[in-house]
């Protein structure tokens, strides 16, 4: 099961429909169009399609099965108490003293650019159920790192 926002959900179900409708039949067409061309046992352009087409269903495959066992969360009964997934959560290194902000998201809605952390991740499970104030010592590939948690919003 993948806890996430209705808003990463919508997302999900976006780009499914567009991997369906336009990519699909996108793959199909090149595919055609290669068989066309003559000898499939040394035409490359037809292994290329065909190699797109086992990618985009394995694709395909795995959005249906995040789509179909996705819990979307209600934001309205978060708290801000402790640290929870769809918090936005306020931290600084204890060792420098340098300060980060990240958003717990579902491991599907993850995006490091945006500040979006996922949940599966070393730093989100050692944050997880710490208050203001607490310092969590978390195992990442580097070592430990102390964080303390200055703040946690929505």
């Amino acid at each position: 099961m993948a806890y996430m926002s209705e808003e990463g959900y919508k997302k999900l179900v976006e780009e499914l429909r567009i991997l369906e409708t336009v990519n699909r039949p996108e793959i199909s067409r090149q595919i055609a169009e290669a068989r066309d061309k003559g000898d499939l046992s040394e035409n490359a352009e037809y292994d290329a399609a065909k190699e797109a087409q086992g990618m985009l269903e394995m694709k395909i495959s795995q959005l249906k099965n995040i789509v179909g066992n996705a819990k979307i969360i209600d934001e309205s009964k978060l708290k801000t108490d402790s640290v929870q997934i769809l918090n936005k959560v306020e931290l600084k290194n204890v060792k420098n003293g340098m300060k980060m902000v990240y958003t717990i998201v579902s491991e599907s809605e993850a995006n490091l650019k945006e500040g979006k952390l996922s949940v599966k991740t070393p730093i989100a499970k050692g944050l997880l159920g710490k208050k203001v104030g607490d310092i969590a010592e978390i195992t990442v590939p580097q070592g430990k790192i102390s964080l303390e948690v200055v703040n946690i919003s929505l």
